[in-house]
Formats: C-alpha cells, structure tokens, sequence
C-alpha cells in the first residue's frame, strides 16, 4: 500500500510543476508584451520628436532669414538642431532658397524612411 502513495505523490509533484512553470511563462510573455509595446511607443515618440525639430529649425531659419537652410549642417550649427546620429540618418534636399527642402529621416535599425 506505500507504493501507491508514493507514485501518487511523484505526480503530483510533477502536475505542480508544469502548472507553476506554465503560469509563469504565461506571466513572463504578458510582461515581455507589455515592455515590447512600451519600446515601440517611445520609438515613435522619438522619431516624431526628430520629425517635428527639423521641421521646426527649417521654419524658424526661413521666418529670421528669408531663406530656407542650405544644410542640415547649417541648422545643427546655426539652430541648434541635435539627434542621435548613430540612430538616424537625414537626408536633406535644398530646392532653392525659397522652396522647402525635401527631407527623408530614415531609422538606421530598420531602415524604413520617414518623409516631411
């Protein structure tokens, strides 16, 4: 009669086991989610930000100068545009001096541009 026990008790074991593993993976997959989604928000938050300094700098050299920037160069050093260079690239197009630039700021991890 000891002998059922014991095999009763190796099972119950192992079911609590798995249920204990079990519900914490499930817990660990709801937090991994919940930090991906965070991560993705402040990506784009970040990348909004970028879009609307640029955009900014460009209107503000236009409204004192009367002439749209000649660089992007021109607006770091002149308007005090800064970004993380190792994290995006700007591609910045002169159109003439009263034409908006044609700028593209592209994520260098994924590499999908962003027009203005």
């Amino acid at each position: 009669m000891k002998h059922r026990f014991v095999i009763e008790k190796q099972n119950s074991y192992l079911k609590n086991l798995l249920i204990s593993l079990s519900v914490f993976a499930a817990i660990f997959l709801i937090f991994w989610l919940g930090v991906s989604s965070v991560s993705s928000k402040a990506h784009e938050e970040e990348l909004h930000t970028l879009q609307t300094a640029v955009t900014r700098g460009i209107t503000h050299c236009y409204a004192i100068e009367g002439v749209y920037p000649k660089s992007l160069t021109y607006l770091k050093e002149n308007y005090g545009l800064t970004y993380d260079e190792d994290k995006y690239f700007i591609d910045y197009q002169p159109q003439g001096s009263n034409l908006m630039p044609d700028v593209t700021i592209i994520t260098k991890a994924d590499g999908k541009p962003v027009r203005l």
